[in-house]
């Protein structure tokens, strides 16, 4: 007992890491020479690289950034590697900017590629960050006359092969459906709140429960709980996706923040029925917050119901596995009287407390991490 409830006090330890993870966005266009693009990588990301703060104040200002603009180039160019015909091409950056996406701030490097023998396919190399980072995913949009492809590159998976041919819709929906998979796996704030409906379930506010109940109580539960937040998730995802409707990046995050708030004091004080309007209502923010990460990508016209179907999968996909790694130990810890009187309440109180800390960091843009 004292194992299990080890292994659930870490999965809330989700709390030391960023909820965003880290990502860059590189976009690439054919041309007779090569290539052209823009390659977008996340200012917070540059920092333990590069050090951009450089009065330590832990902000990062335009004058930083302006005077480190080699120092990011050299570090960026350096990890990504183009080659055509078995021979490599020369990467040249332009003068950067700044963008703010979903996120934060970013950088952007415009991108010369020439190619002394311009052949199809193309294979592209990347390590950016790779080696202080291992949740870092490098995301490349090839965008050609006749062919979109998309790659989410990692450390066990760091080449793409470009061509001149379309990519196949299986392969489109393969990557984004991973990408599904990835964000809501080193999403800890969609996890924290999951978590935070899961804990209770299948138990009942009576005065004395009975802690021997068996699995039908608990499948009831998460049945109610995982499609109230599916459905819900899933509305706003697609609304957000297609421009339909749009909320402030910096509202969606501290509202997800608040969501496991809420959840936290449900479970403190109010252990009872499934609470799927605390599922579907907040289902309908974090949906928002999904909707980001593909805002981010920049998906053309022409992919975007495909990438919007074969992403919201993979988010099932991943929310899926965790609540089948999850509900095993849930149910043991359930047969001892300790799960409900000691650790239920200390759980909750964590998780409020999280919840709070996040919901300050995003709402006040301030942070609170040591």
């Amino acid at each position: 007992m004292k194992f299990v409830a080890l292994a659930l006090l870490m999965l809330l330890g989700a709390e030391a890491y960023a909820h965003k993870p880290s990502d860059s966005y590189l976009q690439l266009m054919p041309t007779a020479e090569g290539f052209t693009g823009e390659w977008r990588i996340a200012l917070r990301d540059l920092e333990p690289a590069v050090g951009l703060d450089r009065d330590g104040d832990r902000k990062i200002t335009w004058g930083e950034v302006r005077t480190r603009h080699n120092e990011i180039a050299n570090y960026a160019l350096g990890r990504l590697a183009i080659a055509a015909g078995g021979s490599p091409c020369n990467i040249r950056a332009g003068a950067q900017l700044v963008d703010d996406l979903s996120d934060g701030a970013y950088t952007v490097l415009p991108l010369v590629v020439s190619c002394e023998r311009n052949v199809a396919p193309w294979s592209l190399d990347y390590s950016l960050l790779f080696d202080i980072d291992a949740t870092h995913r490098g995301l490349v949009s090839f965008r050609g006359p006749d062919t979109q492809q998309t790659f989410a590159l990692s450390p066990q998976n760091n080449r793409a092969v470009l061509s001149a041919d379309a990519a196949s819709p299986v392969q489109q929906f393969v990557t984004m459906a991973r990408e599904g998979v990835w964000h809501i796996w080193i999403g800890f704030d969609h996890i924290l709140f999951l978590l935070a409906l899961l804990l209770p379930a299948g138990l009942r506010a009576t005065r004395e429960p009975d802690t021997r109940a068996g699995w039908a109580p608990l499948w009831k539960d998460v049945l109610t709980l995982v499609t109230a937040f599916t459905v819900a998730h899933s509305i706003t995802l697609s609304l957000a996706a297609m421009k339909i409707v749009s909320l402030p990046p910096r509202l969606i995050e501290t509202t997800i923040a608040l969501s496991i708030v809420v959840a936290g004091l449900r479970m403190r004080y109010a252990i009872s029925q499934p609470a799927a309007w605390i599922a579907f209502g907040f289902g309908l923010i974090h949906g928002f917050g999904f909707a980001n990460v593909l805002a981010d990508l920049q998906l053309p016209t022409g992919s975007l119901a495909l990438s919007l179907f074969a992403f919201n999968v993979g988010v099932e996909l991943g929310q899926c596995a965790i609540v089948l790694l999850a509900l095993p130990l849930i149910r043991y810890a359930q047969r001892h009287a300790f799960y409900r009187r000691t650790f239920m309440p200390a759980a909750a109180v964590l998780i409020a407390a999280v919840g709070v800390a996040w919901s300050v960091e995003r709402g006040a843009g301030i942070s609170l991490s040591l």
